[in-house]
């Protein structure tokens, strides 16, 4: 059975937000005794999975300044804090590697450069975004992830408008001093799970999502991506890992307003 077959295997009691969950968990496997920076619902969901199963060591924080000791529901106060983590000590694992971040971004290039500052001439932006906020010190310190909720064009770009996650040709540019630490590991989006291991560390397709063709993924990206002729899809959630979600995590559903069905 072709993989680009678009509804082939898909599953009817699995949703694209649950796959997405699963794929986000996917990113800090074998991360160990690490911090989870996870920003939005859907990656907050995959921490605190990835946390529950295959990721036991993994730090997660209450959003704020506390290291947290159980998994609350997304949106539920902790029972247990383990410790404070200030300001301070929060940079000290930044700049360390000990942390992997999954942020988000406006737009994103072949070559993982990220923009969440402007859109438009920088000089004077049509849009006004976030700011390059820690963009820059997260890509070149600590291992660092992508999530995108609507996979499109408008994200996917030829060029980004401002630099503020630094790509790997950005990295190979500044030389030893970014590239020694500069880890990007996963692009999840609502449609596919793409990865940086090509010879030129240009974007490629990992897995597609239950339900999308190869097709709508390219039509969904502004330059060329690299799709092997295999590609697999996204991995199934088990039956005790969709109980952890549907029932543990996110007995609310707050996934499903983030990822469109």
């Amino acid at each position: 059975m072709s993989t680009q077959d678009a509804t082939a295997d898909e599953r009817s009691d699995v949703t694209r937000a649950e796959y997405c969950v699963i794929a986000c968990a996917e990113a800090w496997r074998g991360d160990g005794e690490i911090l989870a920076s996870p920003m939005g619902t859907v990656p907050s969901a995959g921490a605190r999975l990835a946390r529950l199963t295959f990721s036991p060591d993994l730090l997660l924080t209450d959003g704020e300044a506390m290291v947290i000791g159980d998994v609350p529901a997304l949106g539920a106060a902790p029972e247990v804090v383990e410790g404070w983590l200030p300001y301070r000590r929060h940079l000290s694992m930044v700049t360390g590697g000990k942390r992997h971040v999954m942020m988000g971004a406006s737009q994103l290039d072949r070559h993982g450069n990220q923009n969440i500052s402007c859109i438009g001439d920088w000089k004077q932006p049509a849009r006004q975004l976030l700011g390059v906020r820690g963009a820059p010190v997260n890509t070149i310190n600590n291992p660092t992830s992508y999530w995108v909720p609507r996979h499109s064009t408008r994200v996917f770009v030829e060029k980004v408008d401002m630099v503020s996650g630094v790509g790997h040709d950005r990295a190979a540019a500044a030389g030893p001093s970014a590239t020694r630490f500069h880890q990007l590991r996963r692009v999840v989006t609502d449609l596919a799970v793409l990865d940086f291991e090509t010879p030129d560390r240009t974007l490629r397709v990992r897995s597609l999502h239950p339900g999308v063709s190869v097709a709508q993924v390219r039509e969904a990206t502004g330059f060329p991506l690299t799709v092997a002729d295999d590609v697999p899809r996204t991995r199934e959630p088990s039956a005790e890992e969709l109980r952890l979600i549907r029932t543990v995590i996110d007995p609310s559903g707050l996934r499903d307003r983030e990822v469109r069905t």
